[in-house]
């Protein structure tokens, strides 16, 4: 694995005082990945949309450090404020994630941080926070690297904040560009890599452009189990290496169906690919279920619009309770209404999100 491409040279010019604004999307995985090795090594590639409007704000104001202590010369120093309020419970995973990546941002070692985010959905309820939180955080190191060093490309940037991301949340490595975004190497998808993730490299089909996604709010809670100990849990589980292999297989699968329009094939692999992921949650030991009853009553009566509409409506779930509501542009005013009369009544407070796919990260 090539990494010393991101391990930066010394640099000629000196910042003392910089902000920077990034807004990065979460992602809804197509093909699951669910399971890891160190650091942070997909077991499988995984295939995701991007969103819209599912996305973290975060800005960093870095002001360096004048004088530095033999400890703050090799501890992240950072401040850390979610929606307003300082947020001391969330700094462990953030100074993890900045230890993990002092060989390659060596500079960020030279400020103190001011870390600001804020998120346009309810954080752990299984859209992918930690996706969106952490891409978003890497946008900004790396805007601060640009200044640092003006000769760093675009596309550089892109591949170096997927990298650093992925260090922090695997997830994350799909959520610096858009609409599609593929982490994992794999032998149908020209320069995937296990580091980062990449584009879809192939034209899509026209009817999943501006697919969209309605995410159903079931459960805005903490999920009971981590994301962390669920990946965990797959070292020494019996179906582990078959599901490996199945998702790789659904991935190449997958590919052929995006570039064809193939969208009954689409429904049937994403919905097999959804229950699959929460099958190795059943099967774990120790075992845990994160659907809850309006998860299945929503899946249900999805089931039953399509085959009274003949409707291309499906489903995707992600590790939580959420269900994400996916069909096509064209049948966006008929889904939504029943969305809304019959769906909504399962979701908590009868909330749910209109989102659809998007571009990737904005600087603001």
């Amino acid at each position: 694995m090539n990494t010393a491409q991101f391990i930066p040279n010394s640099f000629s010019k000196s910042i003392d005082n910089f902000k920077v604004t990034w807004q990065t999307p979460s992602n809804i995985a197509l093909v699951k990945y669910w399971g890891k090795s160190d650091p942070q090594i997909p077991k499988n590639a995984s295939i995701s949309f991007t969103l819209n409007n599912c996305h973290t704000i975060t800005s960093i104001q870095f002001e360096k450090n004048v004088i530095l202590s033999e400890v703050e010369r090799f501890t992240p120093q950072f401040e850390l404020f979610f929606e307003g309020k300082k947020k001391e419970e969330f700094k462990p995973k953030i100074a993890q994630f900045f230890e993990r990546i002092k060989a390659y941002c060596p500079y960020i070692f030279e400020y103190r941080m001011t870390i600001e985010s804020e998120n346009s959905f309810p954080h752990s309820s299984g859209i992918a926070s930690s996706a969106s939180g952490l891409s978003a955080i890497a946008m900004c190191l790396l805007s601060l690297e640009k200044e640092l060093n003006s000769e760093l490309t675009a596309e550089f940037i892109n591949k170096k904040a997927s990298f650093l991301a992925r260090l922090g949340s695997g997830s994350a490595s799909r959520s610096v560009e858009g609409p599609l975004v593929v982490w994992g190497n794999h032998p149908a998808i020209e320069g995937s890599s296990d580091l980062f993730g990449v584009k879809f490299p192939h034209k899509v089909h026209s009817i999943f452009e501006n697919y969209q996604d309605t995410i159903l709010l079931v459960d805005k809670g903490e999920k009971q189990v981590s994301s962390t100990v669920g990946h965990q849990l797959m070292h020494n589980h019996p179906y582990a290496e078959n599901r490996f292999k199945q998702a790789n297989e659904n991935l190449e699968k997958l590919s052929e169906i995006l570039q064809n329009g193939e969208i009954k094939e689409f429904i049937n692999l994403v919905e097999s690919e959804a229950l699959t992921l929460h099958a190795m949650m059943l099967a774990s030991n120790p075992y845990f279920i994160l659907m809850k009853p309006n998860t299945l009553e929503i899946i249900n009566k999805i089931w039953q619009y399509r085959e009274e509409h003949k409707s291309n409506i499906c489903f995707t779930l992600d590790a939580g309770a959420n269900v994400h509501v996916l069909y096509p542009l064209d049948e966006k005013k008929a889904v939504e209404t029943f969305i809304e009369r019959v769906l909504s009544k399962h979701c908590q407070k009868n909330q749910y999100i209109c989102d659809n796919t998007g571009l990737g990260a904005k600087k603001l």
